[in-house]
């Protein structure tokens, strides 16, 4: 092989120019953009600027204008934030209180948080108890009207653990479910 390389080194130089000859040619070729074409433009021919552009350049500069009152400002869209998640936990909490008041702490189930909980509320749901006795069309109907929480009562086994809860067995609730 080395032989046929010595004695062929000179059809191999021409080759190799020739390839390098023709790559530059069509990077070249392909790096040339469009031609341009000449867009003749308003201006160019004489006319004068617009008058809004006048305003704006006769206009005094931002730095000179007085600040809005604090009263006029807007809130940073973080405050806006801020205050609608109070405000949606002081609605939570109060339901969830509400609930409380007049039944069991519905959040003490695994699974089971203060958004669920203000929406059982409305449905009558109060109390361990009444969690205990639902069957399988009553766990239909409730995780119908839960919304993005559908599923929650059979995947967190809420039936299990409200028999538990509400036999005041809480002994058996923690070696099967954890600490409350």
């Amino acid at each position: 092989m080395m032989q046929t390389i010595e004695a062929n080194w000179i059809v191999l130089s021409v080759a190799l120019l020739v390839a390098l000859l023709v790559a530059w040619w069509i990077f070249r070729r392909g790096s040339k953009g469009a031609p341009r074409s000449y867009r003749p433009d308003v201006l160019d021919e004489g006319a004068a600027p617009a008058q809004r552009n006048q305003a704006l350049i006769d206009a005094p500069p931002a730095a000179d204008l007085v600040p809005p009152p604090a009263s006029v400002t807007m809130a940073g869209v973080g405050e806006i934030v801020s205050v609608a998640a109070q405000e949606e936990v002081a609605a939570a909490s109060a339901a969830v209180s509400a609930s409380t008041a007049s039944g069991d702490d519905l959040t003490r189930i695994k699974g089971l948080g203060p958004k669920l909980a203000a929406l059982l509320g409305p449905l009558g749901v109060t109390s361990f108890a009444q969690i205990a006795e639902w069957d399988d069309a009553e766990i239909d109907r409730i995780d119908a009207q839960l919304g993005v929480f559908a599923g929650r009562i059979r995947r967190d086994s809420w039936v299990e653990q409200a028999k538990l809860l509400a036999s005041g067995d809480t002994a058996a609730y923690e070696a099967k479910f954890g600490k409350l």
